[in-house]
């Protein structure tokens, strides 16, 4: 996915780099328009979804609360009517009676307590029946209230109150059903409480069977009142209830199995204390449903809600549709307007671009006019300004070439005059040899090596060894006006000598040394010029030239560090008497290194008055390479 991703980030890259200016900038405005927009859809889309599922949720519970309290009323109307005949004392006679009664007690009964049960289906139209089935064979049937017990004892709800003590029992029949006793036109689907009479506690002497319509009991489980979409369902250990008919959800379905496996593993609402209510999600197979659900501790079960979100996603959708369709319709137009506006905004730039292709081909053009101002303008007054420097360069580049031509002639002839000057030392050496005169000979040899270093300036850059080399010669070539020669030292591992540094960077400050260090000495004395190299850092050397001289008091050397430092590029003269060194002195010296290797190199001043001068080279550690060197 990472490498999509990456290919897609690719070509649109590659894609934007072949476009015109105008088409990129169109593009632009349009992402940055459509990323935000489509970020704040989405949340938009989110929100409202959130909004209508959670409104949807409120609304079930809200019914489901409502739906809830009917079927706690019609509990209490159930159980009310059931308890109402084991409290009056004559059905209790009547029904423990051990003598067959006279004539007048049931005359008596008949009027009284029989009357009162009679009228509780009376009080309460939601009852279907109110029955007492007795197992007392001294007791007479009396329509339609008393019957006996063996008339029933067939049905499967009879089962049912076989020790149920204290408790009682539910029996749904969901279908319509012909009469338990009596009659024969069928009953609707009816809800049954039963609840067996033992009196005394342990002597079983009959049942009473309370029956209400399904529809009275839960009108919105069983009757008309279901909402559209939603289903409602009552859930107890024996199985799953709801009204079939124009249900989109019956009680086998895959969702309503989910839903009734979720509330059972609750446990049993009567026996499991605080259950208390919830809801949860179904989606699978392209169905949504809402699921809220309550305990009914007084049945043993639940009540459950399903609403299908089906309608409430739809809606939804259809308002995500025409935000999308919103902000394609938004950004179309954003584009178009862009794109007139940049065509106006980019003529003047294209003009300028169409001028800089001439340019390319060496069409030198006349100055572009183009009105107005701002960065276009700025660019196009640039752009009149570069050509006609590029102009001036070219005329100047001409004037260059014919300097260098005739700089290459003149070289010729130095060629030419350095050669005859190499030949005629040659010459005189081979007579002062020829006269036995060796010193001559000598100095003769190193003044040829000092014109050829000179001479042969091939780059900027040599090895340490080829400068040492150099100054070697100089040293023996000014030892002929000395009666006490200058001592040369050098100390130095072998590996720095093939270090690179500046061609003439070592040679001035010897010679600045022979002119100026033992001018007090006379011609006598002890001369000594030592030269040391050492490693200071990974990447640095540095090199120490020092004297045995007369040396210089602190004052002066602080003058003469900040002449060596000075910015001007005219050189003041020596460090030592203000007179040039054949036009290199120190200074000139340390803003070379400082131009060819960094401002962080250079050299310094360091002195003892009456014992030494010294200066001390920082250069960087560089090996030269292929030769560079003078021989």
């Amino acid at each position: 996915m990472g490498r999509r991703w990456r290919e897609a980030g690719n070509a649109a890259r590659r894609w934007m780099q072949t476009r015109s200016l105008q088409s990129r900038l169109v593009a632009a405005y349009a992402l940055l328009i459509l990323i935000p927009s489509t970020l704040l859809s989405t949340y938009v889309y989110a929100d409202i979804r959130d909004s209508y599922i959670e409104d949807t949720a409120v609304k079930s519970e809200y019914l489901m609360q409502i739906e809830k309290q009917v079927i706690v009323n019609q509990i209490e109307t159930m159980e009310r009517a059931a308890q109402l005949p084991l409290s009056d004392q004559s059905v209790r006679r009547y029904l423990t009676e051990e003598n067959d009664p006279t004539t007048a007690e049931l005359v008596d009964f008949n009027n009284t307590a029989y009357a009162n049960l009679a009228r509780i289906p009376l009080n309460n139209p939601a009852i279907l029946h109110l029955r007492l089935y007795t197992a007392n064979g001294r007791n007479y049937e009396i329509w339609p209230i008393i019957f006996r017990e063996s008339r029933v004892r067939d049905q499967p709800w009879f089962k049912l109150t076989q020790g149920l003590g204290e408790r009682q029992a539910w029996h749904f029949r969901p279908e319509p059903s012909r009469p338990d006793v009596g009659g024969s036109e069928e009953e609707p689907p009816k809800l049954s409480l039963l609840r067996e009479i033992n009196l005394p506690k342990d002597r079983h002497i009959g049942v009473v069977q309370v029956d209400m319509r399904l529809d009275q009991f839960s009108p919105r489980t069983f009757g008309e009142l279901q909402e559209d979409g939603s289903r409602m369902l009552l859930v107890t250990e024996d199985g799953v209830y709801t009204r079939e008919s124009g249900s989109s959800l019956s009680g086998d379905s895959p969702a309503a199995a989910y839903a009734v496996s979720r509330i059972r593993a609750l446990g049993d609402p009567g026996s499991v204390p605080n259950i208390a209510d919830g809801s949860f999600r179904y989606d699978k197979d392209g169905t949504s449903y809402l699921m809220t659900y309550t305990p009914l501790e007084r049945m043993d079960g639940y009540l459950l809600n399903a609403v299908s979100l089906e309608k409430v996603l739809k809606d939804v959708n259809r308002t995500r549709g025409m935000l999308i369709y919103a902000n394609i319709g938004f950004v179309l137009v954003l584009a178009l307007l862009t794109y007139i506006m940049n065509s106006f905004i980019l003529k003047n730039l294209k003009q300028l671009a169409d001028a800089m292709k001439k340019v390319r081909k060496g069409e030198l053009q006349p100055a572009l006019d183009l009105g107005g101002g701002g960065e276009i303008g700025d660019l196009a007054h640039h752009f009149n300004k570069m050509t006609l420097t590029i102009n001036e360069l070219i005329a100047e580049a001409v004037r260059k070439q014919a300097l260098m031509k005739e700089a290459e002639l003149r070289t010729l002839y130095n060629q030419i005059d350095s050669h005859f000057l190499y030949n005629t030392l040659e010459n005189i050496k081979m007579l002062a040899e020829i006269e036995d005169q060796r010193q001559i000979s000598d100095a003769l040899t190193s003044l040829g090596g000092m014109m050829r270093y000179n001479f042969k300036w091939t780059g900027e850059y040599v090895k340490l060894k080829d400068e040492i080399r150099h100054i070697r010669n100089y040293v023996e070539v000014t030892n002929i006006r000395f009666d006490e020669p200058v001592e040369l030292i050098c100390d130095m591992p072998k590996a720095f000598l093939e270090l690179e540094i500046l061609k003439m960077s070592l040679q001035p400050i010897v010679e600045n040394a022979v002119k100026h260090a033992w001018q007090e000495l006379g011609e006598a004395g002890s001369r000594t010029f030592s030269i040391e190299a050492r490693e200071i850092e990974a990447s640095k050397i540095e090199i120490r030239m020092t004297d045995n001289g007369s040396g210089m008091d602190a004052r002066r050397v602080a003058e003469v560090n900040a002449e060596i430092r000075q910015i001007e590029s005219e050189g003041t003269g020596s460090a030592y008497t203000g007179i040039k060194l054949g036009g290199i002195g120190l200074r000139n010296v340390h803003q070379r290194i400082r131009l060819f290797y960094g401002n962080e190199y250079g050299l310094a001043l360091e002195s003892g008055e009456g014992a030494y001068t010294r200066v001390v080279l920082t250069i960087p550690k560089v090996l030269l390479t292929g030769g560079g060197g003078d021989e």
